[in-house]
């Protein structure tokens, strides 16, 4: 059986309206995960830290190759968990940061598969050839009344509810959520990003830009467009390539970098 692991890199940018970073990435051979904080400036920037920071605690653990696949999976879903026992912790600690919360989007590969947990409205798209495909789902109001036909994806471009979030992770011990396992070929291309990024870019400029490009140049020309759109919120671009080596050391980017 093939063993495959992420050659991934990472960039985390304010924008032009905002005073400070709330995004936070984490990079590694295995493990690879976009948070989008909320809560204030402060809070926000607390909130997907401690997401990233306790991913990358826990990473270690289901990353083992020596526990089956069942329960690394297990391990991987369990830390949304962790992560909101954390934040609890942490708002227990201080409660000015009550409220405050974080999106987590995060990728981990074991052998030829990968299990995505997803969170919030940070996105995990898949690049196979010509094909980019959203693999995650947005937990936001929009999305709900997308599936459910209330409104048409043109309605959805100027609705006032488009960034409420339906779920994130914000210590109260609310969350459900499951994997969702996709295969592997050798030639995939991973993007994870906040909403930074797909609010003000397409799909089909995403594509554009990420195609035929290394790893660096895609992330800096996606960046780059943003900051082209006006740039509005914090934007954080993770790009993981497919390798048979594990080349890439655990990262953290953005707030967690503190």
């Amino acid at each position: 059986m093939s063993q495959f692991y992420f050659a991934a890199s990472a960039r985390s940018a304010v924008g032009l309206v905002r005073n400070g970073n709330e995004d936070s990435a984490l990079i590694s051979s295995h493990t690879i995960a976009v948070a989008d904080g909320m809560g204030g400036h402060v809070g926000g920037e607390v909130a997907s830290s401690i997401a990233i920071k306790t991913l990358g605690d826990i990473a270690p653990t289901f990353s083992d190759a020596s526990i089956d696949g069942d329960s690394a999976d297990d391990l991987f879903l369990n830390a949304a968990y962790s992560v909101d026992a954390a934040l609890k912790s942490a708002t227990d600690e201080e409660p000015s940061l009550l409220g405050m919360g974080t999106t987590l989007t995060s990728l981990f590969i074991r052998q030829e598969q990968i299990a995505l947990l997803h969170i919030g409205d940070s996105r995990a798209y898949r690049l196979r050839g010509s094909a980019l495909e959203l693999l995650s789902v947005d937990h936001t109001v929009l999305q709900e009344l997308l599936s459910q036909g209330a409104i048409s994806p043109a309605e959805a471009q100027e609705h006032p509810q488009r960034s409420m979030l339906t779920q994130a992770l914000m210590g109260e011990n609310k969350i459900e959520t499951s994997l969702q396992i996709f295969d592997v070929k050798a030639k995939d291309r991973y993007l994870l990003c906040s909403d930074g990024l797909t609010g003000v870019l397409s799909d089909r400029e995403i594509k554009s830009l990420i195609k035929g490009r290394d790893r660096v140049e895609a992330i800096n020309a996606l960046i780059d467009a943003t900051y082209i759109n006006g740039a509005p919120d914090n934007v954080t671009v993770v790009i993981a390539d497919i390798s048979d080596s594990a080349t890439t050391d655990l990262e953290h980017i953005g707030a967690a970098r503190q």
